[in-house]
């Protein structure tokens, strides 16, 4: 069994579309990035990343690289999970927690999972998020960023499983 961790924050700007676990969750706001700044999916990438002993997201996903400008960050979660295939490992278990004062999550929240777990081709039950905000508190708190944590389980899939 590995595990991993994984984060990433970004500023929020007014824009056309704040994209959490690629799911449109504002339309007058955006996570300013070199793609579309979904920080769920940025950390959960890390995470899975970390946990294969891969590169991080920005090494095999650079932001001076045009071809990842503007980028959906699903398709590079699929990207992922192709990694994850070729490498014979599978996901037991993510867990994350956004931290974002609004828009609230919540009712998002069911449609956000069921994307993740699509993309990935796991259970709903092995993936878990949960959102929080931080009192106003630092620059997130005031609404100027969003940030996200995340823990990857995987292990290498038995020879009975392949």
């Amino acid at each position: 069994m590995r595990s991993g961790i994984g984060y990433d924050i970004h500023r929020l700007v007014r824009g056309n579309g704040l994209m959490i676990g690629g799911v449109k969750v504002s339309d007058s706001l955006l996570a300013q990035a070199h793609s579309d700044g979904d920080v769920l999916i940025h950390s959960l990438i890390d995470a899975l990343l970390g946990a294969m002993g891969q590169p991080d997201i920005g090494e095999l996903f650079p932001d001076n690289d045009l071809a990842f400008k503007g980028i959906a960050s699903s398709v590079l979660l699929n990207k992922v999970k192709e990694l994850l295939e070729v490498n014979n490992f599978e996901i037991l278990n993510l867990d994350c927690v956004l931290v974002i004062e609004e828009p609230k999550i919540s009712p998002f929240k069911s449609e956000i999972v069921k994307n993740i777990t699509n993309i990935l081709g796991i259970p709903q039950s092995d993936f878990n998020l949960k959102a929080k905000s931080k009192e106003k508190l630092d620059a997130v708190g005031r609404g100027e960023a969003l940030e996200c944590f995340s823990i990857a389980m995987i292990r290498l899939k038995s020879k009975s499983t392949r």
